[in-house]
């Protein structure tokens, strides 16, 4: 009888640390698929993209040139010392504040100021291309490609991304950047200049040294920031002296914010709220209301008489445009065709359906877009709800039923873990919850990893020390490290679980709620080095014990 007890006693010792081998493959199979199928992500109209419209007619502008200051927050455009040129553009036309949604990254905010779709729709690369050259295609309509079906004639000077994210766009004058500092913003300025006194009547210059300020020198609390946004409003005074506000146009935009430490592409309020400002011909002066990002597209076409972009999204903002009755009438037509078919292409794409409700067409039609989404999305929870609970549930009353005392200090232990990394990275280091405070993917691992081995050392030293196992067998040592590691593990398993219900193990045909995400693969990757380590601990121990109990055999 005892020695079956031994026997049984050793098959849960192995059991135990094969399971912490799964874990470790297990937790980085997950991780790497999930981080591939984000960046990965296809919009369900990728290969379906809505037909585009007709044009709308007579335009209200000559011309409308775009100034994109990348990552330019909304509290340093207002600031009157700091780009005054910007402040004396806001008092002479259009202002609001502008609204946009994760992920807070160029590549999706620039495909959503173009075609006028949110991310979800689309089909940009989420988190931004992975090299400099990888940028991906527009698969939807947007205001370039139908300038060009218009027969108007387009340029773009920016970043090297537009090059390929517009060249089926029809961009007739290009000029293209890898450089992010100021003498690339100046290089930028020169390309463009020429086009602003020759027949092109929409043209996009894209200004980045205030995201490379964000990201390179100090983010938005350090003066090399104002300092960088103070030398664009000399070029953007550079660009309005080129132009005849008489009867071209103007838009002042960005792209994203940035969080003061730096960085961008979570959900975070600071990164998605934007300077919006429009001026010159057929603008109405005033300070309006907040506006979406997804509104400039639609405006655009309004202001040049081009057809909607076809996924659109957006309200046009007559309310900001001297429109004729005529244009107008164009436009309720347009729009009403527009909405029609983006809502049937996107209920057919994802096979659900709803009804669009009564009300302003553009906003029933989006909100009958968003309810399609959660019916599909509801249908797909119910399952993982019921498993994620059952996950999560069953470990907890199993250890209730145990009633074991001894196992609230290997609980303060895990609970220590746990609360010493997130000191770390949120009190000590200052990271927020999201891809804003990501410097990037061998980063996010090296710097989870190496955080989670001491804080999870520190942690196991509380139920070593207070069961006395460093002194007991080794049975009682090892037990006490896998008891601490599997216990950790399963606190590390509730957000991972939590994102599993509300997202999926990977992003397949819509984008997920990104700060369940976020903390999901965080604790990921701490599963892995924790039960990594738990292999090693439970190794040492084992050694250190039998010397122990070998040493106390020989002295008696």
């Amino acid at each position: 009888m005892y020695g079956q007890k031994i026997s049984n006693q050793k098959h849960w010792f192995l059991v135990a640390l094969v399971g912490l081998i799964v874990v470790i493959i297990g937790a980085y199979l997950l991780t790497t698929r999930l981080m591939d199928s984000a960046q990965s992500y296809r919009s369900p109209l990728a290969n379906k993209p809505p037909v585009p419209g007709q044009s709308l007619g007579e335009p209200i502008t000559h011309r409308v040139v775009i100034l994109l200051i990348d990552a330019l927050r909304l509290d340093t455009s207002t600031n009157s010392t700091v780009m005054p040129t910007l402040d004396l553009l806001r008092s002479q036309g259009a202002s609001a504040t502008m609204h946009s949604q994760p992920p807070s990254f160029s590549a999706p905010a620039w495909t959503t100021i173009l075609t006028g779709a949110w991310p979800d729709i689309n089909d940009s690369q989420p988190f931004n291309p992975p090299d400099e050259y990888s940028a991906r295609p527009f698969t939807q309509d947007d205001i370039f490609a139908a300038a060009q079906r218009a027969g108007l004639n387009t340029a773009v000077s920016g970043y090297l991304w537009f090059e390929k994210m517009l060249s089926n766009s029809g961009v007739d004058a290009g000029f293209y950047t890898p450089g992010e500092e100021n003498s690339a913003d100046i290089e930028v300025i020169n390309a463009a200049i020429p086009w602003l006194v020759e027949e092109y009547q929409l043209v996009l210059i894209h200004l980045d040294q205030v995201d490379f300020a964000g990201h390179e020198q100090g983010g938005p609390q350090d003066p090399d920031w104002n300092a960088a946004a103070s030398r664009v409003d000399v070029m953007i005074k550079e660009v309005v002296s080129h132009l005849d506000l008489a009867q071209d146009t103007v838009l002042v935009i960005s792209d994203h914010g940035q969080i003061d430490r730096g960085g961008h592409g979570g959900p975070e309020a600071i990164t998605l709220i934007e300077p919006f400002v429009l001026a010159g011909a057929g603008v109405v002066p005033g300070n309006f209301s907040d506006v979406n990002m997804v509104d400039i597209a639609p405006t655009l076409a309004v202001l040049l008489g081009t057809s909607i972009p076809a996924s659109n999204q957006g309200h046009p903002l007559l309310d900001m445009l001297y429109a004729s009755p005529e244009q107008v009438s164009a436009l309720h037509e347009a729009i009403d065709l527009q909405q029609s078919h983006l809502f049937s292409s996107y209920t057919s794409a994802i096979g659900s359906t709803s009804s669009i409700g009564s009300g302003e067409l553009v906003s029933a039609t989006q909100s009958a877009l968003v309810q399609a989404r959660l019916i599909r999305m509801a249908k797909e929870r119910i399952w993982r709800n019921v498993f994620a609970a059952f996950l999560a549930i069953l470990p907890a009353y199993i250890i209730y039923l145990r009633k074991d005392r001894k196992i609230l200090w290997v609980l303060a232990g895990a609970l220590t873990n746990i609360l010493l990394f997130n000191l770390r990275y949120s009190v000590i280091d200052g990271r927020t919850y999201s891809l804003a405070s990501v410097e990037g993917a061998t980063w996010l691992i090296t710097y989870t990893a190496t955080t989670a081995a001491i804080t999870g050392i520190l942690g196991w030293l509380i139920p070593m020390f207070t069961l006395n196992a460093l002194h007991g067998s080794p049975r009682k040592s090892v037990e006490t490290v896998l008891a601490y590691i599997w216990l950790t593990i399963y606190l590390l398993s509730l957000p991972i679980l939590l994102s599993f219900a509300i997202n999926g193990f990977t992003v397949t045909w819509t984008l997920p709620e990104f700060y369940s995400m976020y903390i999901g693969l965080l604790s990921l990757i701490q599963s892995m080095i924790i039960a990594f380590i738990g292999l090693v601990l439970a190794g040492i121990m084992t050694l250190i014990t039998w010397f122990n109990h070998r040493r106390t055999l020989r002295i008696q």
